[in-house]
């Protein structure tokens, strides 16, 4: 087959074939990724025109998530099976008919069909553009890349909401889908015009009981975490331990099983890059930080709008100079992980967002506006210090064979981590609130402090992560490169 080989180490200037891979990878995952966030600030309008409950209601966000998590696990394999053009052709077509149906959805149904469609195209989308990105970028470049990857994976999320109120202020909430339509199509047209094969294929067998397993491990796993809150309402249809118990067991098995078909090389998702210490440590720093994101732009709409009582466009404003500000900081980081590498940039962005959060618990009825923006954007200039160079160093420690496999795992992650954070903060909002109300408190006190004890633990496992975040080893990328040509993984860690 015709295909473009990576380049070597020296080398300083990519093919053309790579750079308009990338470039046309990096614009079509930022527009479905931007996606993944925009229904929560469209929730009130959706309930009342489509005559639905909030707990319904939220299966639109959910559901979105649940089908990430469930297909990402498979695209380790689907890399190594088809072409780069083919994968790319499914992935945005996937997102562009999800788009469609969203936007002319006559219910409730159909519009959770669309969602979970478009989330089918997304989950294809972001480990094709890493491992893209870590096979033919040299290691002296990756930093730079990644910088701008880590604008698709913090930034698109955070400006989400933003883009919701902004839309929803003037437009009806199928504007949502309208207007992104023609974004998802274009980058179709353009992947089916410029985009060419790079890299090879290789025969692989799909093993059905891992699939399976996965499916009801990560699924089940999403799924019980974002029904805890609902749970902590005394809403949620079924308990959340039900699905948390299916999916702690399944993904036991699932583990169980990966590491008996990799010893063949056959696992659905190969799981040896966990031996490699400094894979291991980064990913967990990228769970900690996605639990951290998720959770604030899930707490800080909700505190401005029900406690300060600002309207939806207020709240969305609120959180565009975080999403701006972590969208120019993620691409210098980037240049100065290629010329500093990690530990300069990752210690210093734990305890930024640390400090960001501390300052978050003093939230109350009377905070001034200023420091709620200041307070969020600080968080999002740390946040962008460790995505960038976490990322980057994650995968730089693999192997070339390893790629598509490590960024599948750290997408799956980032999902179970987004869901874990988003549940782990509203649960514990909802059980402080309804204590206080119990307790004779009114409605706008009693959430205040339910949001502060949310606030608390996200600042108190911020700690964890200034710890976590003196573990990280400095290895230059190009050692790393030389060191794992050939060498078995974990060898040199």
């Amino acid at each position: 087959m015709s295909s473009t080989a990576p380049p070597a180490p020296h080398q300083d200037k990519l093919p053309a074939a790579v750079k308009t891979a990338l470039t046309v990878l990096i614009a079509a995952t930022f527009v479905v990724i931007l996606n993944e966030t925009i229904m929560g600030v469209a929730l009130p309008k959706l309930m009342e025109d489509l005559r639905i409950d909030a707990g319904q209601g939220q299966w639109l966000t959910t559901g979105f998530m649940l089908t990430m998590a469930v297909v990402i696990p498979v695209t380790g394999l689907i890399l190594q099976v088809l072409r780069t053009r083919t994968v790319f052709l499914i992935a945005m077509g996937l997102f562009s008919a999800g788009t469609a149906l969203a936007a002319i959805a006559p219910g409730f149904l159909v519009l959770l069909l669309g969602r979970v469609v478009q989330a089918g195209g997304t989950a294809i989308m972001l480990p094709l553009l890493m491992t893209t990105a870590m096979t033919f970028v040299p290691p002296h470049r990756r930093g730079r890349i990644m910088g701008l990857i880590s604008i698709v994976i913090a930034v698109a999320p955070a400006i989400g909401p933003t883009l919701s109120g902004l839309i929803l202020h003037v437009l009806p909430w199928r504007w949502l889908f309208i207007l992104v339509l023609p974004f998802a199509v274009a980058a179709l047209v353009l992947g089916l015009t410029v985009l060419k094969d790079i890299g090879e294929t290789r025969r692989v067998r799909f093993d059905v009981v891992s699939i399976l397993l996965s499916v009801f491990g990560f699924g089940g796993l999403v799924y019980g975490l974002s029904s805890i809150g609902e749970a902590a309402k005394g809403a949620a249809e079924v308990s959340p331990l039900l699905p948390l118990g299916v999916g702690v067991v399944a993904l036991a098995l699932f583990v169980w099983r990966q590491l008996t078909l990799q010893k063949t090389d056959s696992a659905l998702l190969d799981l040896r890059p966990f031996t490699v210490r400094t894979f291991t440590v980064s990913i967990i720093l990228v769970v900690l930080s996605s639990a951290s994101l998720f959770g604030v732009l899930i707490l800080l709409p909700l505190y401005v709008q029900q406690v300060l009582g600002w309207d939806t466009l207020g709240a969305g404003l609120m959180l565009l100079p975080g999403g701006v500000v972590m969208g120019v900081s993620s691409e210098i980081v980037g240049r100065l992980y290629d010329r500093f590498g990690p530990r300069p940039l990752v210690i210093p962005g734990a305890i930024v967002v640390s400090g960001a959060l501390w300052v978050m618990t003093t939230f109350g009825v009377g905070t001034q506006t200023w420091l709620i923006v200041a307070a969020h954007v600080v968080l999002s200039i740390g946040l962008a210090f460790m995505f960038t160079p976490l990322m980057t160093n994650a995968l730089g420690s693999l192997p070339s064979s390893s790629y598509s496999y490590g960024s599948a795992i750290f997408s799956t992650l980032q999902q179970v981590a987004g869901a874990a954070g988003t549940a782990l903060f509203v649960t514990v909002m909802t059980l402080v609130s309804a204590g206080a109300l119990r307790t004779g408190e009114a409605a706008v006190p009693a959430m205040a402090a339910g949001l502060h004890s949310a606030f608390v633990v996200g600042a108190c496992l911020s700690l964890v992560a200034v710890v976590l975040a003196f573990l990280v080893r400095q290895s230059p990328a190009q050692e790393l490169e030389e060191g794992h040509d050939g060498a078995p993984l974990g060898a040199a860690h």
